[in-house]
C-alpha cells in the first residue's frame, strides 16, 4: 500500500531518494489513466479505453485482462510493453491535493527509495531551495496535471457527443465465458454518422485524434490476451 508523503523541508531535509529500476510498484493496475498528449504514442503499443472516475469519463491504457494483476509487468519487474504510461514514469512521486485544494510534490515514503542521507537524490539543496532532480520530477507531474485538466475537457465533449459507450469484453477462459465490465470506447458508427457541423466542431476543438488514436489502440487488446 501506497504512502504518499507531501516533501517538504521538515520532513525530508538531508535526505534523498532514488530512481525506480522495477515496475512492482504497478503489479496490480487493471488500467492506468492517461492524458491527451500521449495518446498517439500508447495507441501504437497498448488497448486505449475509457473507464468513469467521479461522474468524468477518463482515458486508460487497458494492462490486464484478469482484472487482477498487470500482464506488461514481468515476474522479475520489468516493464516489457513498448510505451511506459506518463503517469507511471513519476514514481515514487505524485501530486496530490492539500487542504487548500492546491498540488503539492508527495514521496511514496513505502517504496524503498527513499534514503536517510544524502546518498541518492537530495530532495533540497543546502540553502533549502529544492534539489534540481527533484525540481524536474515535480516539473513533469505539473506538465501531465495541466494535460490532465484539458483530457477532462475533451472527454466531455465526447461525452456530450455521444461518442462513448460501453464496451463490454468477452474473454474466453477454462471455465468458460467471462465478462470484463466497466470499459468504454468511441462509437465509431455514431462518429461515423456526425453531421458535417458537429465533426468540424470537434476537428477545431482538436478532439479527432482522439477518437482515432483509441480506435486503432483495439487491436492490440488480442496481444494482451497472450499475455494475460
Amino acid at each position: 500500500m501506497a504512502e504518499y508523503v507531501a516533501v517538504s523541508r521538515e520532513a525530508h531535509a538531508g535526505k534523498s531518494w532514488c530512481r525506480f529500476e522495477k515496475y512492482d510498484f504497478a503489479k496490480n493496475r487493471t488500467v492506468v489513466p492517461l492524458v491527451a498528449s500521449e495518446l498517439s504514442r500508447a495507441s501504437v503499443a497498448l488497448p486505449i479505453g475509457f473507464i468513469k472516475h467521479e461522474d468524468r469519463f477518463v482515458p486508460v491504457a487497458i494492462v490486464s485482462l484478469d482484472g487482477v494483476s498487470n500482464a506488461l509487468v514481468a515476474p522479475d519487474g520489468r516493464w516489457i510493453g513498448r510505451y511506459v504510461p506518463a503517469e507511471l514514469r513519476g514514481y515514487p512521486f505524485t501530486l496530490a491535493p492539500n487542504s487548500e485544494g492546491q498540488h503539492v510534490l508527495c514521496f511514496d515514503q513505502s517504496s524503498g527509495l527513499l534514503r536517510d542521507d544524502l546518498s541518492g537524490e537530495p530532495f533540497f539543496e543546502e540553502t533549502g531551495d529544492v534539489a534540481k532532480p527533484t525540481h524536474n520530477v515535480m516539473s513533469f507531474l505539473k506538465a501531465v496535471e495541466k494535460d490532465r485538466s484539458s483530457t477532462a475537457i475533451i472527454c466531455e465533449e465526447l461525452e456530450q457527443a455521444g461518442l462513448i459507450v460501453p464496451w463490454d469484453i468477452t474473454l474466453k477462459t477454462k471455465g468458460g465465458d467471462q465478462k470484463l465490465r466497466g470499459l468504454h470506447k468511441i462509437d465509431e458508427n455514431a462518429f461515423n454518422a456526425l453531421s458535417e457541423e458537429a465533426f468540424l466542431a470537434l476537428r477545431k476543438a482538436s478532439i479527432i485524434p482522439v477518437v482515432y488514436c483509441q480506435l486503432i489502440s483495439m487491436q492490440h487488446l488480442s496481444t494482451l490476451g497472450r499475455l494475460t
